[in-house]
């Protein structure tokens, strides 16, 4: 039993790597990463969250997503703004924005050709069954697997 869970869950992992490879090579193309897009992503989704909620989202540490966070300020695609107390708030500019809106184009064709294979039907199994063993919600929206790396 041990090695079918194995096999299933490299093949899991292997399926994972081929579309993040893919992903992060179509958007490194269009002028961004998949770490950077899924950040974009995460604060396009939630504006005004917390560097710690936005870490969470992306499932990266806090001190990574900083870092990351700090690369697309300094680029002129993400805004701090004070908040409540201690607490800084994420924004997208309109550079941040037209970038997620390229990044989302790219993803959909990649991830088209990544899911081809399947039937609609296929798909929709595939998602409820990853669901579920993510807990709702937890897959991800789109299956690019949203910590930004493999």
């Amino acid at each position: 039993m041990h090695d079918d869970l194995q096999v299933l869950g490299r093949a899991v992992k292997q399926a994972q790597y081929r579309q993040h490879r893919a992903l992060d090579s179509a958007l490194t193309a269009a002028g961004t990463t998949l770490a950077q897009w899924d950040a974009l992503r995460a604060i396009g989704r939630t504006p005004g969250a917390s560097a710690r909620e936005l870490a969470g989202a992306t499932f990266q540490s806090e001190q990574a997503f900083g870092t990351l966070v700090g690369r697309l300020t300094a680029q002129g695609l993400v805004e701090r703004r004070p908040g409540h107390g201690r607490r800084i708030q994420h924004h997208l500019t309109p550079a941040g924005e037209q970038l997620l809106a390229a990044g989302h184009e790219v993803a959909d064709t990649v991830l088209a050709a990544c899911f081809s294979p399947l039937s609609g039907e296929d798909r929709a199994t595939l998602l409820g069954l990853l669901r579920r063993l993510g807990g709702a919600g937890e897959a991800g929206e789109d299956g690019a697997g949203e910590d930004g790396h493999g």
